[in-house]
């Protein structure tokens, strides 16, 4: 592929204010570009401002930015309930509801609205596939799956994902903003639900789950025996509650959808837990309880 110039890329949208739309915005922020993030409503935005006050906060008390950074991080990104205000984009990376038909409809609307039709839609994604996404714009090749991790401004990693139908310089000039612009590392994945590292993660956490509902051990013995025994940086109870357990569930249903294999399906006491509001550390109670 040929390298084309990531300085076309200044002017970022995101779609969605919560835990990774705030993260995302925070991260293009920080690499000096002129950030817009579009939300449902005016409580939204008042929660992803102080979404990002807040990790701007402890960003500054870990000493890893300045407070010239965070104030400058502050003035770059601005908040409307107006999706026509991405217009001017040339990159829309959308962080909403981890669900298929409300992803494309998006997608729809995102291709109407922005302008430039060299501009990039991005969908941060953590399962879906990228083919389903695109073909619901008249914006095939421009099209691409760019999965950040949580938290977004601390995890170095980004997933790019092309269709089948992704142009070649939609993936390089993506590959060129994310390494050299966002400083962050990529790894590249073919079109399959769950990309590379849910692939390899969800069952990993599915796994501990099962192990937990038979009885066969506590959550705090697995999560130390692979804290203590695999030098994990956190047990898969821990990190699922972390993930978010609604976010663990959806990507598992979409991974058995599209393999069929058992290890991908999401055992019962996972399903009860989603159902009952028991979603992890953002809702307070997940496998442990948080204050």
């Amino acid at each position: 592929m040929t390298p084309y110039s990531h300085e076309h890329i200044t002017r970022v949208g995101v779609v969605g204010g919560g835990t990774m739309g705030a993260g995302v915005a925070e991260v293009c922020a920080r690499a000096g570009l002129d950030v817009r993030v579009a939300v449902s409503s005016a409580v939204s935005a008042t929660r992803a401002q102080e979404r990002l006050t807040a990790s701007l906060a402890r960003a500054l008390r870990k000493e890893r930015i300045t407070e010239a950074l965070r104030e400058q991080v502050l003035e770059r990104v601005e908040f409307t309930t107006d999706r026509t205000e991405l217009a001017d984009r040339q990159l829309v990376i959308e962080c909403i509801v981890e669900d298929e038909p409300t992803k494309m409809s998006l997608f729809a609307e995102l291709d109407k609205i922005v302008e430039d039709p060299e501009a990039i839609l991005a969908s941060n994604t953590s399962s879906l596939p990228i083919m389903k996404l695109a073909r619901a714009t008249n914006r095939v090749g421009h099209v691409i799956g760019m999965h950040f991790f949580n938290p977004a401004p601390d995890l170095p990693l980004v997933e790019l994902v092309g269709s089948l139908l992704t142009e070649d310089r939609t993936m390089a000039r993506a590959q060129t903003f994310t390494v050299d612009v966002l400083g962050k590392e990529i790894i590249n994945s073919q079109d399959r639900t769950g990309f590379v590292v849910n692939s390899l993660l969800i069952p990993y956490v599915l796994s501990a789950i099962r192990m937990l509902e038979s009885g066969f051990a506590s959550a705090e013995d697995i999560d130390r025996g692979m804290v203590a025994g695999c030098a994990h940086p956190l047990g898969p109870l821990r990190l699922a509650d972390l993930i978010g357990l609604d976010v663990v569930a959806s990507v598992s249903v979409a991974l058995y959808e599209e393999f069929k294999e058992q290890s991908f399906a999401p055992p019962p006491i996972l399903r009860r837990m989603v159902e009952g509001g028991l979603l992890g550390r953002k809702s307070g109670r997940g496998f442990y309880a948080y204050q």
